[in-house]
């Protein structure tokens, strides 16, 4: 994979990808959506909405509000649960050719290990682990804060998966190099981060909060600058690839996190304003290779001069 005739092969953890471009999870749908609008074959990896159980209905109220340099939203991990998503989408995206990688979510570490276990051998690349999620009401923020509870849900995982196992680390801890240890330990094939931060918006007329949630995910531009520090910091701490996001809207962002040791990034709320970006930046990141008389995006990980 990592030739002179395929300067953006990149293999993560064994989930080879024709690019080093991703989509994050919750902003791309399950991809088909996007299917009109791009060549989804061009694209380096889907992560699919996170997926629970059952089906979920998500947060009532307003769930998107717009921010300086960025967006919160408190979805609530509305999904149509594991059992739909295997008998009626897996096998729509099975036409393309391209990696799927499902994110899990679970309120007990027990329901994370019987999703790995109904996903094993259905044909997905990978398995992203949601032990982040800021705007649910149980699960997630318990698990993604504790390194001790982190690394059970990703021990439970993979005790049944068959495929490689990203650890999807929250930034609303004090310590991220020791969550990512703590997963790296436990079992983890690869580390994504970060997922959003914490946020919340008042309306000043009403005195009330915006997001019907109260508190949602804060992403977009201006997370970008924690996100690159907590990859640089992760990247040298484990030995697992690392998947890098949170703000990135060009090839130049792309190549930051990639410079601070990302082995591959995941695109996200850019989504939402150009549905085609994931290309775009692939795009860049190619010229931007050219330009600096590179032969393989490889040559740019790590490579931050300190």
């Amino acid at each position: 994979m990592n030739s002179c005739n395929q300067p953006l092969a990149v293999d993560i953890a064994g989930i080879k990808m024709k690019t080093p471009v991703m989509t994050a999870s919750g902003t791309f749908g399950f991809g088909l959506e996007y299917a009109d609008l791009l060549d989804l074959n061009q694209i380096g990896a889907i992560v699919v909405k996170g997926m629970t159980l059952k089906p979920r209905d998500g947060n009532t109220g307003r769930r998107i509000v717009e921010t300086p340099a960025g967006m919160l939203n408190a979805i609530g991990l509305e999904n149509p649960g594991i059992d739909r998503f295997l008998q009626e989408i897996l096998p729509q995206l099975a036409q393309y050719q391209v990696p799927v990688i499902v994110n899990i979510s679970g309120g007990t570490i027990e329901e994370y290990g019987e999703l790995a276990r109904r996903l094993a051998n259905s044909g997905i690349a990978g398995l992203e682990v949601n032990i982040s999620c800021p705007n649910v009401k149980q699960g997630g923020m318990i698990f993604g804060t504790d390194p001790d509870s982190a690394a059970a849900v990703v021990s439970e995982v993979k005790k049944y998966a068959t495929v490689p196992v990203i650890a999807k680390l929250s930034p609303n801890v004090t310590d991220i190099v020791a969550m990512a240890q703590a997963v790296e330990s436990a079992g983890a094939d690869a580390i994504s981060l970060i997922n959003t931060l914490l946020g919340m918006a008042i309306d000043v007329h009403s005195w009330r909060p915006v997001l019907g949630n109260i508190v949602g995910g804060l992403s977009g531009p201006a997370v970008k600058p924690i996100a690159v520090r907590m990859v640089w910091q992760v990247a040298k701490a484990v030995k697992v690839p690392v998947i890098g996001m949170g703000g990135i809207m060009t090839a130049e962002d792309a190549v930051e996190f990639l410079l601070a040791g990302a082995s591959a990034v995941a695109v996200g709320t850019a989504n939402f304003i150009n549905p085609r970006v994931a290309i775009a930046i692939t795009e860049g990141i190619a010229d931007y290779l050219r330009q600096c008389g590179l032969r393989h995006v490889n040559q740019l990980v790590g490579q931050v001069r300190i």
